[in-house]
């Protein structure tokens, strides 16, 4: 064998070497979250109340685990299947992102054998029972900041769910985002729930928990777009294959709710909690929405104004969205 050939061996193998302790080395680093928490909820009729209050109509896991009928506008939950799971999430179709995911089954059905602490860490640090991470649509870098009371009570809420016989599809994540999506789980860093006397505060830490800015503030290949925070524009897919694109839901006057009321920011919600207001039928252009505006409408007014009040606060930015579009094969 030549010295030339042995040379390329030689730095093959050790190509190999450095790739495969590579690998050893992210998967055994990576998710970087600590073991499950030790912890029993009593499930108190107040924990449970306020979980309730929560899972539906704040932070509205509800809403994704359950499964929506989008012939109606806003896509209202198909009774029934309330927490059940299998909605589906293809992320491939519009972002060219290789993800296809369906959100899980959270009734007891399917988290019978899960500890509270694991149902926490699911949800506030991103990764299941057998600590693989969870893909980032959840909305746990959301949660993480949620105060120990609420997560509690989500938890003693979901206890109380009927279960669903519902067995969800595995989801399926391509390259490199199989690798990507293993560095986004961290550990919570829960917070107090400010007092609702202090508007702003309480405001924020609602606006967080509700996960407005995932859907409401633009993104590229997975990450925010730099000084757009909560500008809108970011589009989603319809069953009917057009697209809805977020609001612009900054203080900006042209273009945002700047010229808004809170009267009038409290009552676009509101209108949707008149039962005449959760089944309105898609047209046939198959316009629709993907908020959740049915479960959002449920919101208590002295939080709605609270979150219109911090909304006030944050950077206006010029964003003026068309509300709506078509998929095209460029996936824009």
């Amino acid at each position: 064998m030549s010295g030339l050939i042995k040379a390329v061996l030689v730095v093959f193998v050790a190509i190999l070497v450095i790739l495969l302790g590579g690998y050893i080395y992210f998967q055994v680093t990576f998710p970087k979250v600590g073991p499950p928490e030790e912890v029993t909820i009593q499930g108190t009729e107040a924990q449970i109340e306020r979980g309730e209050y929560l899972a539906n109509h704040v932070a509205v896991c509800i809403d994704c685990h359950s499964q929506r009928n989008w012939d109606y506008y806003a896509g209202p939950i198909k009774p029934g299947t309330e927490g059940g799971g299998g909605e589906h999430f293809p992320l491939d179709e519009l972002q060219g992102i290789p993800v296809n995911l369906y959100s899980k089954n959270i009734t007891p059905y399917a988290m019978e054998s899960w500890t509270d602490g694991e149902i926490i860490r699911a949800f506030t640090e991103g990764v299941n029972k057998d600590g693989e991470a969870l893909f980032p649509i959840m909305p746990y870098p959301a949660y993480r900041i949620m105060s120990f009371e609420d997560r509690n009570a989500i938890v003693a809420y979901l206890r109380t769910l009927k279960p669903v016989e519902n067995t969800v599809p595995e989801r399926e994540v391509g390259i490199p985002f199989n690798f990507i999506m293993q560095t986004a789980p961290a550990e919570a860093d829960p917070r107090p729930t400010p007092d609702p006397s202090d508007t702003v505060a309480y405001g924020r830490y609602l606006t967080r928990i509700a996960s407005c800015a995932d859907c409401h503030t633009p993104m590229e290949k997975g990450e925010p777009i730099e000084g757009m925070y909560l500008a809108g524009g970011q589009p989603f897919p319809l069953p009917s294959g057009a697209v809805s694109r977020s609001g612009n839901i900054t203080p900006h006057v042209g273009t945002g709710i700047g010229s808004w009321s809170k009267e009038k920011f409290i009552s676009t919600f509101k209108k949707y909690y008149k039962v005449s207001n959760r089944r309105v039928e898609v047209g046939e252009d198959g316009l629709n929405t993907i908020m959740p505006w049915i479960m959002y409408a449920g919101m208590k007014e002295r939080d709605l104004g609270a979150i219109y009040e911090y909304l006030m606060t944050v950077d206006p930015v010029e964003n003026k969205v068309q509300k709506f579009g078509m998929v095209s094969n460029t996936g824009q």
